[in-house]
């Protein structure tokens, strides 16, 4: 019998195909659920797993990984109108990271 080789870590390139089948936002943790990085939403207090993750999940991803078209900022920048910032994104930013992640 030969001895056992320690098991090597796993690509991000790999990582990220295996992961292609769940929501892109999962990437970032959850602000509403609590839920961690690469951990669906849940329900707390029904302790129910969902499918979909969170809208406030969503729009921070987008503003962690996409530029807005409507108001010209940088990832990691809220968004903003009128000089105040939004609580979610815009619709375009959606998008943008969609295509990003894609």
């Amino acid at each position: 019998m030969t001895p056992r080789q320690p098991a090597a870590s796993m690509p991000e390139s790999i990582r990220h195909v295996l992961r292609a089948k769940q929501h892109p936002a999962r990437s970032v943790a959850c602000p509403h659920c609590g839920a961690a990085a690469h951990l669906p939403c849940v329900v707390r207090t029904r302790n129910t797993v969902l499918s979909q993750p969170h809208s406030q999940r969503v729009s921070d991803w987008a503003q962690a990984t996409a530029c807005c078209p409507d108001c010209q900022v940088t990832p990691e920048v809220p968004c903003h109108e009128d000089g105040r910032a939004r609580r979610t994104v815009h619709a375009r930013r959606y998008q943008e990271a969609e295509a990003t992640a894609a």
